[in-house]
């Protein structure tokens, strides 16, 4: 029932919020995702504990079809929570920051992303695990078509149209598992074991059409043109959701999915999504040193860490998939600390072209130094959390191969250049006598930052808490299937 409840909170809290007022809208909002954390920490508290009775349900909807409401949590998809429940209440408080019209709605359609996203992490039936899928798709589609930027209805359309025909792809690779299942069932298990016996070459199709729909989401090259310009006009908090939490659904996808269902066609045809992702390690890079807009810049270098995690996990060895989830928790903390750095420059300069920037540290020497220590996270340096991540999986790709994980490992000298660059170019350099009058940071800007540089720090002096979540369902999933 906790899993039922992790889901269904997040949801009841939106239709609440209906029907207050916009000035109660923020702290019931807020109230409602610290209450989600808690409840987060106390299920995890429950799973280490052994009482698994309490995270699962199974309600059958249509036993002709072979269509269940099944759930369950394991310490995977424990993580994935913990990872959606954390991030949630730092982007309700930062948003306090800027006024929106219709909070409401906002915080309601924010509330049923996180619901519908928590149902993708403990959905037990291939059938129920699309339809939150799509669900999830929904609010954050209104969410960058109502507040985003200039051009939002184009670019909002775009990342629509990619993202439902990737999803497509995933339809159909699941049911034709289905089909070949005997028991003609959506159940998780009985789509593992209908994955297993089909033949080499059509494991290798569906796990290409399942990579398809994760590759659009996350995204690889080349199925990323949708995302710099969507994370460009999307408003703060919709692209901390989008690159933070929504992001992370591909990848659990294809630690859920793709490896225990077909891991021969992962074995003979990995290789082919390993290099696109590889590529789009390097691709994103050498993108990210040239850009001239800061947001830009956080928008590629996300490409490049995710496609990172996804030659991780399709190495398919404990360190790789270790370090994959841990780099997600990572990678969700660095880009709320990312993009909370970005609102603030942009809401006191009006621009977030770097080259007009310059001495930023004269508005307050406390943001500077913040912000270098999530600088220093997203290129990994030792004792923080960037670092634990991308060590293991670079290792763990270079067990898999050698080339490939050397050339990975670029990613982290190419980090280096444009991550000091752009804090070179923002915060160091000659003050200009306008950056002299520019307001500090108020309690709420630097509280967040101060979360956020904390997490960083503790996750990269201790990981082993986060590590030992997971150790046990990895080391299952790479038993069975060997």
């Amino acid at each position: 029932m906790l899993t039922l409840l992790l889901i269904l909170f997040p949801f009841l809290t939106a239709l609440l919020l209906m029907s207050f007022s916009d000035k109660m809208a923020r702290p019931i909002a807020l109230g409602s995702a610290v209450i989600e954390l808690i409840l987060a920490c106390f299920t995890l508290f429950t799973l280490q504990n052994g009482q698994t009775g309490l995270l699962g349900l199974n309600y059958t909807w249509s036993s002709s079809l072979g269509i269940s409401f099944s759930i369950a949590i394991d310490g995977i998809s424990m993580l994935m929570i913990l990872i959606a429940s954390l991030v949630m209440p730092l982007v309700i408080y930062f948003s306090f920051n800027k006024q929106y019209n219709n909070p409401r709605l906002l915080y309601a359609l924010m509330m049923v992303m996180q619901s519908a996203m928590i149902g993708v992490f403990c959905a037990a039936d291939g059938f129920l695990f699309y339809i939150f899928w799509e669900i999830a798709l929904i609010p954050i589609y209104f969410i960058c078509l109502m507040w985003g930027g200039e051009n939002r209805q184009r670019i909002t359309f775009k990342f629509f149209i990619y993202t439902l025909l990737g999803s497509l792809f995933m339809l159909l690779a699941l049911i034709y598992v289905y089909l070949q299942s005997p028991e003609r069932s959506f159940d998780i298990q009985v789509l593992y074991a209908a994955g297993r016996n089909m033949s080499v070459i059509e494991q290798g199709w569906v796990m290409g059409a399942f990579f398809l729909a994760f590759a659009v989401k996350m995204p690889v090259f080349p199925f990323h043109t949708w995302q710099p310009d969507t994370y460009y006009t999307a408003p703060t908090a919709g692209v901390i959701m989008l690159s933070g939490i929504m992001s992370k659904m591909a990848t659990y996808g294809l630690i859920r999915w793709v490896l225990p269902m077909v891991p021969q066609g992962v074995f003979e045809y990995g290789h082919i999504p390993i290099i696109l992702s590889v590529i789009s390690i390097i691709y994103a890079s050498c993108i990210s040193i040239i850009q001239k807009d800061f947001k830009y810049l956080i928008a590629y270098a996300s490409i490049a860490h995710l496609g990172l995690i996804s030659a991780g996990i399709l190495s398919a060895n404990t360190q790789s998939l270790q370090g994959a989830l841990i780099e997600m928790l990572s990678h969700a903390v660095n880009t709320v600390g990312l993009f909370v750095v970005y609102d603030i420059i942009v809401k006191r300069t009006g621009t977030s072209e770097m080259s007009r920037l310059g001495g930023l540290r004269a508005i307050d020497s406390s943001f500077a130094f913040m912000f270098f220590i999530i600088v220093l996270s997203v290129v990994a340096l030792p004792f923080t959390s960037g670092f634990v991540g991308e060590f293991l999986l670079i290792l763990g790709l270079f067990k898999n191969s050698p080339v490939l994980g050397s050339i990975a490992g670029l990613s982290i000298i190419l980090g280096v250049v444009y991550m000091f660059r752009s804090f070179q170019t923002m915060m160091l350099g000659p003050t200009s006598p306008s950056m002299l009058g520019l307001p500090k940071l108020n309690i709420r800007e630097k509280s967040t930052l101060f979360i956020v540089v904390i997490l960083i720090i503790v996750f990269g002096v201790y990981p082993k808490p986060i590590l030992a979540i997971t150790e046990n369902t990895i080391k299952t999933l790479l038993e069975g299937i060997q």
